[in-house]
C-alpha cells in the first residue's frame, strides 16, 4: 500500500520527533534537579556567608574605630600641649605685667623725689628666722655704699650693711639690730623704731605724756644721719600706757610688705648729719 521509501521517511520523522521529546524531558528533569540543588546550596551557604560577612564588617568597624581613637588621642595630646604652652605664655605675660606695674611705681617714686636713687632687684633672702636681711644685685660698681638707705614707694626697707662690687646686703627695719630715729607725723612726738621678733617694729622711748593713737603714721626724723626725713616707716597698731614708768609701749606695723619685696631703690646721696643739723 505504501512504498518502501515512504515507510522509511515516515519512520525517520517519527524517530526524530521521539528523540526531541526524550531530549526535552531529560533537559527539564535535569534543570529541575540543578535548580533544587542550587536552592539547597543557597539555603545552607547563605547564612554562613552572611555570618562571615558580618564578622568581616564588624572587624573592619573595630579597626576603623581603633584608628579613629588613636587619631583622637594624638589630637588630644597635641591640644593638651598647645593648652599648656598657652597657659605658660599667659603666666609669663601676667608676670611681665605685674613686674612692669612695680617698676612703674619705682620710676614714678624716683622721678618725684629730689634724691638720687639706684634701682635694684632682691636676689636672695636670709632664711634664718632671727635675722632679717636681703641681698640686692647692686654694689660698689653702681655707686652703692655702706649705710645707704633702701626704700620703696610704700616706705623704708632698711640700710646697706655690707657690699661687694656687684651685690649688697640690706638690714631690714624689722630686724632686731635695726634702729631708726622717727617721729609721729600727727603730733611730731619723737622716738626710735626698733625691729621686733614678730616681723614688726617697736616705737621706743616715747614719753607717756605724748599723744599717740592707733593709726598714727610714723615717719623718719632724719636725725640719725642715715635716713632722709619724712620717709614712711609704718603705722601705730597698739599703744600700752602703764600706770608706772616713763615711756609708752607702742607697736608699729610697717608700711612695706617684706614678704613681697622684689625690687627696691637705694638712696645714693642721703643727707649727712652736718646737713641735717644745719637745717
Amino acid at each position: 500500500m505504501f512504498s518502501k521509501k515512504t515507510m522509511v521517511a515516515a519512520g525517520a520523522i517519527i524517530l526524530i520527533v521521539l528523540n526531541g521529546i526524550v531530549f526535552s524531558f531529560n533537559y527539564i528533569r535535569k534543570s529541575s534537579f540543578q535548580a533544587a540543588a542550587v536552592e539547597t546550596a543557597f539555603f545552607f551557604v547563605s547564612p554562613v556567608q552572611e555570618a562571615v560577612t558580618g564578622v568581616i564588617d564588624t572587624g573592619e568597624g573595630i579597626w576603623r574605630q581603633y584608628f579613629y581613637m588613636v587619631d583622637a588621642a594624638r589630637e588630644n595630646q597635641k591640644l593638651r600641649r598647645d593648652l599648656a604652652r598657652a597657659g605658660q605664655r599667659i603666666h609669663e605675660l601676667t608676670e611681665i605685667e605685674k613686674t612692669n606695674e612695680r617698676l612703674k611705681r619705682l620710676v614714678d617714686f624716683n622721678a618725684g623725689s629730689a634724691l638720687e636713687m639706684q634701682a635694684a632687684e632682691v636676689v636672695a633672702k636670709d632664711p634664718s628666722p632671727w635675722y632679717h636681711t636681703v641681698i640686692i644685685n647692686k654694689g660698689r660698681a653702681h655707686g652703692v655704699k655702706r649705710a645707704n638707705p633702701v626704700v620703696v614707694p610704700d616706705g623704708v626697707v632698711g640700710q646697706v650693711i655690707d657690699l661687694s662690687e656687684r651685690y649688697a646686703k640690706v638690714l631690714l627695719i624689722i630686724d632686731r639690730n635695726s634702729a631708726v630715729d622717727a617721729l609721729v607725723q600727727r603730733t611730731r612726738a619723737r622716738g626710735v623704731s626698733i625691729g621686733s621678733a614678730d616681723q614688726g617694729c617697736r616705737f621706743e622711748f616715747v614719753l607717756r605724756k605724748q599723744d599717740i593713737e592707733v593709726g598714727d603714721q610714723i615717719i623718719t626724723s632724719g636725725l640719725d644721719g642715715i635716713y632722709p626725713k619724712g620717709l614712711r616707716l609704718g603705722w601705730v597698731s597698739k599703744v600700752f600706757r602703764r600706770n608706772s614708768g616713763i615711756f609708752q609701749e607702742i607697736q608699729i606695723t610697717p608700711n612695706v610688705n617684706f614678704h613681697k619685696l622684689e625690687e627696691v631703690l637705694v638712696v645714693l646721696d642721703p643727707p649727712e648729719i652736718d646737713e641735717v643739723l644745719d637745717q
